[in-house]
């Protein structure tokens, strides 16, 4: 092996050591003053992004996702149709001549729905109650399970029940409720532990299966799958979701002293972890290509509907990113990386693992963004970072005004980026009008149709702005040691 002189060991380091810090290539450490008069110089550059967003591509990330939604439909992770759809976004890239383009494995669950249903066997004989089984949810065990449903409110009216033993054997009926029209933004973190944690408290109770209200803010009829786990120390029972209208009905039948008797079949089960891939791509960076701008989306979904919205959209605007800037031929000083993430439904296991596969460099990463919560019309960003960053990414919302979309909004993260903003690396995500994003969310209505091409092309817009310019700036963006 070569064993190099002590000296030029010295000289190594010293010059690593600059250049980590940024004080090398003539490059002055951050000044609030110098960056935000960058950031304005940007200007020509974000109105040339947004014409081209939204003139010169009009609709094209909008057709690009409906080839791929039409194609591929849903994509659950662990699944022949989740590696098919990554193989010809791959060969896409490809095609499209961006740079780095490859995938880097990611060990993923595997779980599989198989056919399922619950009917009524009284009051109303044979009626069909529609359903979706919950994610690592077990099944059957081959029998269809029949006996009487009990509706609750709440955990604490389960508990109160089981006291009286009124639960044991019983179908748990979750009806919890949340007035969405007042607390749009926290509805969903309030409801989900009935759907994550159900089987467990009903378990507890006594109870032989839970079914849940659907965590949704609007229903024609329609189940809203998810996540759900197992405490290791309660029996594993099915758990699955049923319609807001069908969990109501069945209060009132309750309330009315009617029985309630139902069956159920379910054939779920979860199959050994597979290797998936993380996506990546990048336009390198013209003097600090180390440096890292990271835009992306997760391409896996559930196993209904089409998964455009969540998060085909996402992934998509963020490819979209690196075709304007190519189209336009514009190169920043910095990289911008795209990466479509895999297994974000089933517990943003890809997330997890590239953060843990890369965040030795986590020095270079400038800012990570995440877009997924569909892409309605956009009114800005969500941001989590340090107040001397907030001010650089409020005056880079400020070159969206032609579009109306300046807010930033404190906050912003994501499954697959948490990690890093946990870490201190500055994080964002796109901010929209969205209030309908959780009709269709998780349901067989996540379907193209969702979306509005001229909305996908301003968030595509918004994007590639704030990627852009932060990644264009002399000075990385201000960050907390932690």
């Amino acid at each position: 092996r070569m064993i190099m002189p002590r000296f030029f060991v010295c000289v190594f380091l010293v010059a690593a050591c600059l250049w980590a810090t940024g004080a090398c290539a003539g490059r002055s450490p951050f000044n609030m003053g110098t960056t935000l008069q960058q950031v304005a110089d940007h200007k020509q550059d974000a109105l040339k992004i947004i014409a081209q967003a939204t003139q010169a591509s009009k609709g094209q990330s909008y057709n690009r996702l409906a080839t791929f939604t039409d194609t591929f439909g849903a994509r659950i992770s662990g699944s022949d149709r989740l590696e098919e759809a990554i193989d010809y976004v791959l060969g896409e890239l490809r095609t499209e001549g961006f740079e780095n383009v490859h995938t880097e494995n990611a060990q993923v669950p595997h779980w599989v729905r198989g056919n399922e249903y619950v009917r009524m066997v009284t009051p109303q004989q044979g009626k069909p109650i529609a359903m979706l089984g919950l994610g690592n949810s077990v099944g059957t065990n081959g029998v269809v399970l029949r006996a009487e449903a009990i509706v609750v409110r709440s955990f604490d009216e389960l508990r109160q029940r089981a006291l009286l033993n009124e639960t044991q054997g019983k179908i748990v009926v979750y009806n919890q409720y949340c007035n969405w029209t007042a607390y749009p933004d926290s509805c969903y973190g309030m409801s989900i532990g009935y759907r994550d944690d159900g089987a467990n408290e009903a378990a507890r109770a006594g109870a032989i299966a839970s079914l849940t209200r659907s965590v949704a803010a609007f229903s024609i009829y329609s189940p809203h799958t998810g996540m759900m786990t197992y405490d290791s120390n309660v029996k594993q029972i099915p758990n699955a979701c049923i319609t807001i209208e069908d969990a109501e009905m069945m209060a009132r039948m309750q309330a009315r002293g009617q029985p309630i008797v139902l069956e159920m079949y379910m054939e779920a089960k979860t199959l050994p972890m597979r290797t998936s891939r993380n996506i990546i791509a990048e336009i390198v960076g013209s003097k600090y290509p180390e440096e890292v701008v990271l835009v992306g989306g997760h391409i896996d979904s559930w196993d209904v509907g089409q998964g455009a919205m969540d998060d085909g959209c996402g992934a998509f605007i963020s490819w979209e990113v690196l075709t304007l800037l190519k189209q336009m031929g514009m190169r920043p000083q910095r990289t911008i990386r795209l990466i479509m993430w895999t297994c974000e439904e089933f517990g943003g296991f890809g997330g997890a693992q590239y953060f843990n596969a890369h965040k030795s460099n986590i020095s270079l990463f400038d800012l990570v963004m995440e877009s997924d919560m569909g892409t309605f019309v956009p009114t800005g960003m969500e941001f989590s970072g340090t107040p001397e960053a907030q001010q650089v990414m409020a005056a880079v919302g400020q070159l969206l005004a032609p579009i109306n979309a300046t807010k930033l909004v404190t906050g912003g993260g994501g499954t697959d980026i948490d990690l890093w903003i946990g870490a201190g690396v500055p994080g964002a995500s796109i901010h929209t009008n969205n209030q309908r994003y959780f009709w269709f969310h998780h349901s067989n209505g996540d379907t193209l149709d969702v979306l509005n091409p001229r909305e996908m092309d301003l968030c595509s817009a918004v994007w590639a702005v704030y990627a852009y310019v932060v990644a264009d700036l002399d000075a990385m963006l201000p960050r907390n040691s932690v």
